[in-house]
Formats: C-alpha cells, sequence, structure tokens
C-alpha cells in the first residue's frame, strides 16, 4: 500500500513540475534531499551505535533482566493473557526497556521477535489484545531519555542537545495513557459485538 501511495506522490509532483515549468528545480531538490539524507545518516550513525552498545551492554550485565521483573507487574496487567516466563513477555519487557532509553532502532528487532511470539497465540490471522496493546505501547513509547532526538538536534548545530527532555516526557506519557485507554476501550467495544 506505501509504495502506491510513494508513487502516486512522485507522480503527482512530476505532473505538477511539469505544468508549471519547474522540471528544473524539482530535479535539483531530489538530488539535494538525497544527498541531505545521507548526511544525516552518517551524523546520526555515531550516536545510535554508541547508545545500542549501551543497550547491548546493559544486556549483557543483566540490566534488561531486572528491567524485566521490574515492569512485570504493571505488563502482567496490560498483557494478562502472556506467561510472564514466555519469550513474548520477555521481548516485551525488554523492547519498552529499548524505548525508554530513546532507542528506537534498538527497539525494533526486539519489538518485531514479540510481534512474532504474539503472533503465535492468534488465530487465523486476527489481531489480538496483547498484540494491539503492545503496537499502541511500542509506537507511544514513554522516552525517559531521548536519545535519537537529542542526536538529531545536535547534528543540526543544538549546544544543548537534551533541552526538550520535559516536553519528550510529557507528550510520550500522554500519547501512551490515550493510545492505551483507546486499545482497551476499543477491544471491549468490540468483544461485546
Amino acid at each position: 500500500m506505501l509504495s502506491y501511495i510513494f508513487a502516486g506522490m512522485i507522480l503527482v509532483s512530476l505532473i505538477f513540475a511539469a505544468v508549471s515549468g519547474n522540471m528544473a528545480a524539482l530535479s535539483s531538490s531530489a538530488l539535494d534531499s538525497a544527498t541531505e539524507a545521507v548526511t544525516l545518516l552518517v551524523k546520526m550513525c555515531g550516536g545510535l551505535c554508541m547508545w545500542s552498545g549501551v543497550m547491548a551492554i546493559a544486556k549483557d550485565a543483566g540490566l534488561t533482566e531486572k528491567l524485566s521483573r521490574l515492569f512485570s507487574p504493571m505488563l502482567k496487567k496490560l498483557f494478562p493473557d502472556l506467561d510472564e516466563s514466555s519469550d513474548a513477555f520477555s521481548y516485551i519487557s525488554m523492547n519498552i526497556s529499548a524505548n525508554l532509553l530513546g532507542l528506537g532502532n534498538a527497539a525494533t528487532p526486539l519489538g518485531i521477535s514479540a510481534m512474532k511470539e504474539l503472533r503465535k497465540s492468534s488465530r487465523d490471522d486476527i489481531a489480538t489484545d496483547s498484540m494491539v496493546t503492545f503496537v499502541v505501547m511500542n509506537t507511544a513509547s514513554i522516552q525517559i531519555l531521548p536519545t535519537t532526538v537529542a542526536v538529531l538536534r545536535r547534528s543540526y548545530g543544538s549546544t544543548s542537545p537534551f533541552d526538550v527532555i520535559f516536553c519528550v516526557w510529557i507528550s510520550s506519557a500522554l500519547a501512551l495513557m490515550v493510545g492505551l485507554c483507546v486499545a482497551k476501550l476499543g477491544n471491549r467495544f468490540l468483544m461485546r459485538n
């Protein structure tokens, strides 16, 4: 579906550029944007590698297991159908740990693994309540340390890249609360019908 959307956007851009006589500007912008994207990736790479390494050290040191035990009571209420010793529960805990540290890139493989484990318990390719809850938690995650945002801000010249930390805490906490409420209410509504 996304490929159709992107293809449509490109087609519309080409049509409007041709009609308005701005094909040269479109070509120039496309090339400049591609260069800027690669430059941004290189700038972000160092910070992301460092924080991903910190997450790997935390995992090897057993910190993620401790965080998993710390989150266990809360996660048990959000995922009542999961066993605390299951792989899905472990992956969910590690995903939340990575998201708390603002490591979205490190959290992604853990989230995929958690979803694969959750999918084993679903039937007929229908998303379970746990799957929906996890997607909401992963998407609207609370970040204690917004490292990716800080790396981006630093790459654009910010002298205080973590100045946005309080805004990130408030917005991510509100997004998570609203998302979980909507997911739980939606599930109850669908269960009645």
